[in-house]
């Protein structure tokens, strides 16, 4: 082994992330636009505050205050008694006055942070920060990504919206570990009631990522270290698999650096999601070059006495505990259950109705099941269709086996209500008199199967229930079907024998 490599085999990955949430709030940051742009035509919800006019003055949105104090508190953070808000001073051209109203020195949220679960393993990641700040607007590059494209369009109906960056320490040792906090980080968020993961771009992330040598990790990671690597920052990813993607890719190009000899420079990447690579964009700017100062038309932000008024629901971790010690669910249960609060609510809502196992099975393991590998939401469900469905279930007027392979099917892509895939469909469930018929029929057309279920092959009693089954357009009840071949076979075994 080479030198050189053996080298690259002594670097450990860094990654700290700076991740881009947008608040869920009515209207922008400091204005009166609203936020609700989806499909409006671009540059339509903007005015003289968002547009950086002269003359025009900010006002704070209370909501986004509110929603950043229950961030903090769900991180466990400090919240000061008093923040302020700086002016970062860049030029950008989706961000019309020339600055972006952040904090700097004096966030809204300190000291945080979030535990995550990866191959079994917990761990906790620290945050170092989460602060306040308005969204630049968005650009459109035209013709290919950001350096291949033809010219660029902008669009400052985001302009102005409300974000909250929350900044973790270098703490991860792996793009495994980014996507997973990002996942949980989500999951909080959604539970909190100020996130929608459903909105474009409504969480973006920064990644910086070092490979720092072993010697140095395992003796404390320090400033000076991280330095010495060169960081990079990779930009523009948006997903917790594009993460993982974007940091694996920057992974393998920083140690093919490190193996041919060269160095790996301070700058920013882009990833560009269509080719799976990330582009260099910019030399890395430091703090300096932002020339941070204090927003003069904002006062200080106190929320001292109103922080203590503001309450948080029950968190995804605490709910799965609660699940599982007031329903009995497994582990995998609970987690399923609780992927999103959406889905927690309409499995309590169920247990209302239903045995809390049976609700779970069909909501952890058939519907989710169905909603994934159609790309679709607990949204596309219709609540009242799906109850409909699992009573027909329970009380055994349709079988297990038709009600999830074709009934919910036929739901989902179709949008029919149970009943009338069940009319449609003929599933109604076969009565005793028809299960007994096909049972005796299923007997006396195939003596060799009866000759080897009694010669005690396993697989011969499996046949007959599925000539039962097949006989009666799998309306039958397998279970039943089972037992009453049993039954038949035994009281006709001495005149057989």
């Amino acid at each position: 082994m080479t030198a050189q490599a053996t080298q690259t085999r002594d670097l450990t990955v860094v990654i700290g992330l700076e991740v881009h949430v947008q608040l869920e709030t009515d209207t922008k940051l400091f204005c009166g636009c609203s936020t609700a742009t989806a499909g409006d035509d671009p540059n339509t919800h903007t005015c003289p505050v968002c547009l950086g006019l002269p003359g025009a003055l900010p006002v704070l949105n209370e909501a986004a205050v509110e929603a950043a104090v229950k961030v903090g508190k769900a991180l466990g953070a400090d919240i000061p008694e008093e923040t302020r808000f700086h002016r970062k001073n860049y030029y950008y051209p989706d961000l019309p006055k020339n600055f972006q109203i952040t904090q700097y020195d004096e966030p809204i949220c300190r000291d945080g942070e979030l535990e995550i679960t990866v191959e079994d393993e917990r761990r906790v990641i620290d945050v170092e920060r989460a602060h306040l700040e308005e969204d630049p607007g968005s650009l459109k590059h035209e013709g290919g990504a950001i350096d291949r494209a033809e010219y660029t369009m902008i669009d400052d109906n985001r302009a102005g919206m409300p974000l909250m960056e929350i900044v973790t320490e270098p703490d991860f040792r792996s793009p495994g570990e980014v996507r997973a906090f990002l996942a949980k980080l989500e999951e909080v968020l959604e539970y909190l009631g100020v996130f929608d993961a459903e909105r474009d771009g409504s969480l973006r992330v920064d990644a910086n990522i070092s490979l720092v040598s072993d010697p140095e990790i395992k003796g404390g990671l320090t400033e000076e270290a991280l330095a010495a690597a060169n960081r990079t920052e990779v930009k523009n990813i948006s997903s917790h698999k594009g993460a993982e993607r974007a940091l694996a890719y920057e992974v393998t190009r920083q140690r093919n650096a490190v193996e041919r000899g060269r160095e790996v420079d301070q700058e920013t990447r882009h990833w560009d999601e269509s080719r799976g690579v990330t582009v260099s964009m910019r030399s890395k700017e430091e703090e300096k070059d932002y020339r941070y100062f204090r927003e003069a038309d904002l006062p200080p932000l106190r929320v001292s006495g109103w922080k203590e008024e503001i309450a948080i629901p029950e968190l995804p971790d605490a709910r799965r505990e609660r699940l599982r010690e007031e329903y009995g669910l497994s582990a995998e249960e609970a987690a399923k259950l609780t992927s999103t609060k959406r889905v927690a609510d309409f499995y309590e809502e169920l247990t209302d109705e239903f045995a809390p196992d049976f609700a779970a099975t069909w909501v952890a393991d058939r519907l989710l099941g169905e909603l994934h590998y159609r790309d679709l939401t607990l949204a596309a469900v219709d609540r009242g269709a799906f109850t409909r469905l699992l009573e027909l279930v329970d009380d055994e007027e349709i079988t297990v086996k038709n009600a999830e392979e074709v009934v919910l099917r036929t739901m989902l892509d179709e949008g029919l209500g149970p009943d009338e895939v069940v009319e449609r469909e003929g599933l109604g469930k076969t009565d005793d008199d028809e299960v007994a018929a096909a049972v005796a029929e299923a007997i006396e057309e195939n003596p060799e199967a009866v000759e080897d279920y009694r010669a005690g092959e396993d697989g011969a009693l499996n046949y007959l229930v599925g000539q039962v089954m097949q006989a009666t357009g799998g309306s039958a009840d397998p279970g039943t079907v089972n037992e009453k071949l049993r039954a038949e076979l035994a009281a006709r075994e001495p005149a057989d024998g």
